[in-house]
């Protein structure tokens, strides 16, 4: 198989859906060597296998770290979140923070949502002609979280640009530093080498000093405030990475996923007419919009053995990548694959992880504004058609979209 995917040229037109397929019919891990210092990773494209790493984080641990970049003990000790952690103290941080997030805490949201959702199609709408992804897909959960963080709407332009800056670091049109720059080893010891994320901390760190002993419910105060259940308190290195993974985790992939359901109702009428004819159907389509969506690769983990996966040995310490792009695609599991089904069901994708510990804390909240936005949306439109080429994220970890022009129809 000839196919890297380490190299960043494949994922130039979005997700390369052909070479996962092609990759996961031979129903086998698949290695894809990297440039030094980097050692190469094994993929894994099937959905059972998937499942089965995500399950086992005692063989496939995220202690390693999540993203292809590999770090040193220091980098690990200074970088690491909720993310990376696994086992007593990844469940404490997870309690933690878990509360905000159930279907009922975020039920609450609900008519703030409808609010903002009007707010936000309405100025789009009006142009008549617009970007897409700058008019409604960033605008949009960007005020959801300042909301949950309990920060000024004024400050929302600026967590988008340091969502775009850090997910971005191996764009040239987003990063400060590219990834694999020599320069960006000075920020070695921050997440995505980036130096946003020391905007961040420090933005942070003004947040929790404001809020720290107040009482106040927001994650902020929650994360300055709170003691994990482990008794172990967050120390500043931990505030700092944590409320940063808030940041980007409750913007960038919700952004991603409304833009590429636009895209994907414009390329299947047949399924928008559907929606418009039956708003019913609209909440579970939201698992369609997620499953065909995909806006995270992957997830890598590192093996904490010698482990053996369809015949394949891998050796400890190798990093393994769960692809949940491909894993959504899967025909053993979804009954044509790549076709857009509203009614698919059922419909077990793997856009929030599949069980596991590291299942996406944010579905819950993702869902309602999946939900809230596409009710409002779907019940003004006749159809929407692009007007321009759909710039895509250089990226092989987010399926992100920059760039959507698009003309509305309104009914």
């Amino acid at each position: 198989m000839s196919y890297n995917f380490a190299d960043l040229d494949l994922f130039e037109k979005g997700a390369p859906w052909q070479a996962f397929a092609e990759v996961r019919a031979t129903g086998k891990p698949h290695f894809s060597e990297e440039a030094a210092p980097n050692h190469g990773f094994w993929s894994i494209m099937g959905y059972s296998d998937i499942v089965k790493v995500l399950r086992d984080s005692e063989t496939f641990t995220s202690e390693r770290f999540t993203n292809l970049e590999e770090v040193d003990a220091e980098q690990e000790q200074a970088r690491r979140s909720l993310l990376e952690t696994d086992g007593l103290r990844h469940r404490a941080l997870r309690r933690m923070l878990q509360g905000e997030f159930t279907p009922q805490a975020v039920s609450k949201y609900e008519t703030f949502l409808r609010g903002l959702t009007a707010t936000t199609l309405d100025s789009a709408f009006a142009k008549g002609e617009f970007d897409f992804v700058e008019d409604v897909s960033a605008d949009f959960p960007i005020r959801v979280l300042a909301r949950i963080l309990d920060v000024p709407d004024e400050d929302t332009g600026q967590l988008i640009d340091w969502g775009n800056r850090m997910i971005g670091n191996t764009d040239p049109e987003h990063a400060d530093v590219l990834m694999e720059d020599p320069e960006s080893e000075k920020y070695r010891l921050v997440p995505f080498r980036s130096p946003a994320a020391l905007e961040v901390f420090e933005y942070g760190q003004a947040l929790a000093a404001q809020r720290r002993g107040k009482g106040k419910k927001d994650l902020v105060s929650v994360l300055a405030d709170g003691v994990p259940s482990d008794g172990i308190p967050l120390s500043e290195r931990d505030f700092n990475t944590n409320f940063l993974l808030l940041v980007v985790a409750g913007n960038e992939t919700t952004r991603h996923t409304i833009s590429h359901t636009m895209n994907n109702l414009i390329k299947n009428p047949d399924q928008l007419a559907l929606l418009q004819e039956d708003p019913s159907l609209i909440p579970w389509a939201v698992e369609e919009f997620l499953r065909f969506a995909s806006p995270v690769y992957h997830f890598r983990r590192t093996t904490t053995k010698d482990v053996e996966i369809n015949g394949v040995k891998i050796k400890e310490g190798q990093k393994v990548l769960p692809w949940f792009a491909s894993g959504n695609r899967d025909p053993e599991i979804f009954k044509d694959p790549n076709k857009m089904d509203v009614t698919r069901n059922p419909n077990e994708h793997m856009t929030f992880g599949r069980g596991g510990p590291h299942m996406c804390l944010g579905n819950a909240l993702a869902r309602i504004e999946m939900r809230v936005m596409f009710e409002d949306l779907i019940s003004r439109i006749d159809r929407v058609e692009r007007t321009g080429s759909i710039d895509y994220l250089r990226s092989n970890f987010v399926h992100g979209i920059k760039r959507m022009p698009v003309k509305v129809h309104l009914r």
